[in-house]
C-alpha cells in the first residue's frame, strides 16, 4: 500500500457520540507514534503485528476512560507470544498529548512464520489494569483469550467485566511512502453502548451466548437498544481499510459517511505520542528494598549494576554502593 506523508489527523483519537443511537465511540489514527513504539525493538513481523494491534486498542480504550494517570493492557498466553504489554498515560494538562508505550516477550524458537499472529498467543488471558495514581487502589479486570483477534478479546473484556456492548473495527500494517522506507500505521473505530443505570443481562448467572458461555451484546441489550446497536454495527461493517488508514478521508468525514443518519457529534481530538516514564531515579527506587547482599548478587564482574527498560531500551549503569537500603554512598546512604 502506498500513501502520502504526514497527515493532519495522524496520531490522534477523536471522541464522538451518535445521538440517535445512544452510542459513544472513538476514531484513532496511530502513525508516527506507532512507528516510534515499534522502532524501540526488533521484533519479528508476527510479534510486531500483535504489538501494533494492542497499542491501537490501548489508545482507543485509554481515551474512552476517565483516566487521571495510567491504563495498561496485558495479554499473556502459553504460545510463542508470551506477553504483550502496553501503557497509556493520560495527558497531564489540557492540550498536551497522551503517551503510549509497549513491549513484548516471546519465544523465538516457537514462532511460526506466515500464520495468523493471534494464533501465536495460545490460551491465556486479556487484562485491563487502571491506576489512577497515589492514594487510589489499582483496578484489574481479566478475561480469557477469546475470538480471532485482540479486538475480539477487548470486546469480551467490556462485555464480561463492564457489561457494556463494545465493538472495535481496526486495521494496521506497514505502508510504503514513495522514496521512503516502509512504516507502520494503524487506525480503528470503537463503538460502545452508553452505560445504563441498571444494565440488562439475560439469564444472569447462567452465562452468555458467546464462546464458552461468555457474554455478548445480544445478552445485554433488548428492544430499542438492541435495534440501535445492530444498526450502528451494520453501518460500521461497511467501512473500508483505506477509509480508516488512508490520507483521503478525515475521521470527521468518515463518521459522517458511516453514521450521518445517527446524528454524529464530535468532540476535541486528543493527540497521542510515544513516551516512556523510565528514569535512573525510578530504577534506584525499585532497588531500594534490597539489602547489600542482594545488590551484590546483581553486580557484574565490572563492579556495576545495570538495568534495561523493556519499553524503550534505555540502559542504566549504577554504582552498587549507592543502591539498596544499606547504601554506603549517595543520597540514600545511612548517616
Amino acid at each position: 500500500m502506498t500513501i502520502g506523508t504526514h497527515i493532519a489527523w495522524d496520531d490522534t483519537v477523536l471522541p464522538f457520540q451518535l445521538d440517535r443511537s445512544d452510542i459513544r465511540g472513538r476514531v484513532a489514527r496511530l502513525d508516527g507514534t506507532l512507528q516510534e513504539v515499534l522502532a524501540q525493538h526488533g521484533y519479528p513481523p508476527e510479534i510486531e503485528a500483535l504489538v501494533a494491534e494492542a497499542t491501537l486498542l490501548t489508545a482507543l480504550i485509554g481515551q474512552a476512560i476517565k483516566l487521571r494517570w495510567k491504563l495498561s493492557l496485558q495479554i499473556r498466553g502459553n504460545g510463542a507470544a508470551r506477553l504483550i504489554a502496553t501503557d497509556y498515560y493520560a495527558p497531564g494538562d489540557d492540550g498536551t498529548p497522551a503517551r503510549l508505550r509497549a513491549y513484548a516477550s516471546y519465544d523465538e524458537t516457537r514462532l511460526q512464520s506466515g500464520v495468523d499472529p493471534f494464533s501465536q498467543i495460545g490460551k491465556g488471558y486479556f487484562a485491563v489494569l487502571i491506576d489512577q495514581g497515589d492514594g487510589t487502589t489499582p483496578y484489574q479486570g481479566i478475561t480469557p483469550i477469546a475470538g480471532q483477534s485482540l479486538a475480539d478479546c477487548a470486546q469480551t473484556y467490556f462485555a464480561q467485566s463492564e457489561q457494556l456492548p463494545t465493538r472495535f473495527q481496526t486495521t494496521f500494517g506497514q505502508v510504503q511512502t514513495p522514496g521512503q522506507t516502509s512504516e507502520w500505521r494503524a487506525a480503528g473505530v470503537m463503538l460502545q453502548s452508553m452505560p445504563k443505570a441498571s444494565p440488562h443481562v439475560a439469564n444472569p448467572g447462567e452465562g452468555g451466548s458467546g464462546e464458552d458461555g461468555l457474554l455478548t451484546a445480544d445478552d445485554m441489550l433488548e428492544e430499542d437498544d438492541a435495534e440501535n446497536w445492530n444498526r450502528a454495527n451494520m453501518l460500521l461493517d461497511t467501512v473500508e481499510d483505506m477509509e480508516l488508514i488512508g490520507p483521503q478521508v478525515s475521521p470527521t468525514d468518515l463518521l459522517v459517511r458511516l453514521f450521518h443518519e445517527e446524528q454524529p457529534r464530535v468532540f476535541d481530538a486528543q493527540p497521542v505520542r510515544f513516551g516512556c516514564t523510565c528514569s535512573e531515579q525510578k530504577v534506584r527506587e525499585s532497588l531500594s528494598i534490597y539489602s547489600a547482599r542482594d545488590i551484590a548478587h546483581m553486580t557484574t564482574d565490572e563492579g556495576q549494576v545495570t538495568a534495561d527498560c523493556q519499553f524503550c531500551g534505555a540502559h542504566y549503569v549504577l554504582d552498587p554502593e549507592e543502591l539498596g537500603f544499606e547504601a554506603t554512598k549517595g543520597p540514600d546512604a545511612a548517616p
